[in-house]
C-alpha cells in the first residue's frame, strides 16, 4: 500500500526549507509512547510504508498504531540527459517535510519493552533522527 494524496489543483511546488522546527504535532495525543523526530528533513511514502510494517511486525493484533505524517508534497524530476529549459520535470515523488520534534507514529496497548524495539526498528526505516517518547499522565483530576 504505497501512500498517494489526493488530487490537488495544483501539483508542483517549490522546493522550500528542510531546516525546520516542528510548530504542531509535538505531543503525544492518541498513543503512550511515539517516535520523535530530533533532526528535520524529509521522508517520502516509502519510507512511511516501511517503517509501518516494522511497527506492525512487533505490535501484532494487540497494540494500536497512529500515523501522523502524511506525504503532500509533490517533488519534482527531470529526465535523463535533457536540456535544460521547457520547464518544470513531471511529479516523481511525494514527501512529508519533518520539523525537529514532529510526532511521526504513535503506539498504544503494548509494554514499552515492546514498543521501544517496534519504534527503533521503524527508526531504521526513516532517513532522519528519531528518538522514544512517552506520555506523562496526569494523575491530578
Amino acid at each position: 500500500m504505497i501512500l498517494k494524496p489526493k488530487a490537488t489543483k495544483y501539483k508542483k511546488q517549490f522546493r522550500g526549507h528542510y531546516k525546520i522546527k516542528s510548530k504542531s504535532g509535538c505531543f503525544i495525543e492518541y498513543g503512550t509512547y511515539g517516535l520523535r523526530a530530533t533532526s528535520s528533513g524529509r521522508i517520502n511514502g516509502v519510507q512511511i510504508e516501511s517503517a509501518r510494517v516494522a511497527i506492525s511486525k512487533f505490535i501484532k493484533k494487540v497494540g494500536k498504531l497512529w500515523i501522523r505524517v502524511f506525504p503532500n508534497i509533490p517533488i519534482t524530476k527531470k529526465p535523463i540527459e535533457v536540456r535544460m529549459g521547457k520547464g518544470k520535470g513531471e511529479v516523481c515523488d511525494w514527501i512529508f517535510k519533518v520539523g525537529i520534534g514532529r510526532i511521526i507514529f504513535e503506539i498504544q496497548g503494548t509494554s514499552e519493552e515492546i514498543a521501544r524495539t517496534a519504534l527503533k526498528a521503524a527508526s531504521y526505516k526513516l532517513g532522519i533522527d528519531t528518538s522514544f517518547a512517552y506520555r506523562i499522565m496526569d494523575l491530578t483530576c
